[in-house]
């Protein structure tokens, strides 16, 4: 099934559902007409934009996200819903019970997958993978040697050829792009954690009390790349420090909305995401060992 990520930056959008379809209007004419079904995610970025209510909870029934974003059109909240699978209690109660050493298993696995789609890209785009996949090979259980945060940093100054890069939220280069595509992606898998059943909130990592998507924020680590791949593109051939226009955030969406090999075959991102959030569910569950992780 096709999966859409619509960016809604128009002023005077209007959005409603007739027939179990998303309507968009403008200046009182109609824009787009989009099946609730095939709505990957919803992401609104301008302050004139009205919808009703039926939109929520039509969005929420077929499992897709809304994310809201700031005045700086940079993601600040999302919707998420919440049901998720006809076994969410029982799913839910061997999360909650999921001992640490099986957590901790979970995170190396992660962990490995992340570093080593980081060297991949640190490879294609330059021809050297300043070490990253021998580095992904020595991860012990949870990680106690960090070297997730060592593989960062030499990750991060490596993919933009920068060597005073840093990778931080608050800085207007091309952290705002990388801000914007992780808001979508983190969306993007925490849908995947919740139609597995699973509670977003519960990380197997990634431990916040404000924090309501650590699931999604310890699953969504080997997709990054994907977005980060992309910042690079941009940037190459635009100006980092220039804001971020609907020509970037297009951009930056494309690769989430493409699809990939599995095995044999092409699979959307989405469905990647929810192969993934499922075989952790069978880790929690105690009937299977690995996670299903992208491999890109």
């Amino acid at each position: 099934m096709l999966e859409r990520i619509i960016d809604i930056a128009q002023d005077g959008a209007r959005l409603s559902v007739a027939d179990r379809r998303l309507v968009i209007e403008q200046g009182g004419e109609r824009k787009a007409s989009i099946p609730l079904d095939e709505m990957g995610a919803l992401v609104i970025s301008h302050p004139a934009v009205v919808l009703t209510q039926p939109v929520l909870a039509g969005l929420a029934e077929a499992g897709a996200p809304v994310i809201v974003c700031d005045a700086k059109c940079l993601p600040a909240g999302m919707m998420l819903p919440i049901a998720g699978h006809h076994l969410q209690a029982e799913r839910l109660a061997q999360q909650i019970q999921a001992s640490a050493p099986t957590g901790k298993q979970a995170w190396k696995q992660i962990v490995q997958a992340k570093i080593r789609a980081q060297a991949r890209l640190l490879h294609d785009l330059y021809g050297d993978d300043h070490g990253l996949t021998a580095m992904a090979g020595r991860v012990r259980s949870g990680d106690p040697d960090n070297l997730e945060g060592q593989a960062s940093r030499r990750y991060w100054p490596a993919l933009f050829d920068n060597p005073g890069f840093r990778r931080d939220r608050d800085l207007p280069d091309q952290n705002k792009n990388l801000n914007y595509g992780y808001a979508v992606l983190r969306a993007i898998v925490a849908r995947a954690v919740c139609a597995a059943g699973l509670h977003p909130a519960l990380g197997i990592h990634h431990h916040n009390r404000y924090d309501a998507f650590a699931l999604a924020d310890d699953l969504m680590e080997p997709f990054r790349p994907l977005v980060d791949r992309a910042v690079v593109a941009w940037v190459r051939a635009n100006d980092p420090l220039a804001d971020l226009s609907p020509q970037a955030k297009a951009a930056l969406i494309q690769p989430l909305m493409a699809r990939y090999p599995v095995k044999d075959e092409e699979r959307p991102l989405f469905d990647i995401a929810a192969r993934a959030a499922v075989s952790l569910t069978r880790v929690f569950a105690g009937t299977a060992n690995a996670l299903v992780l992208p491999d890109f």
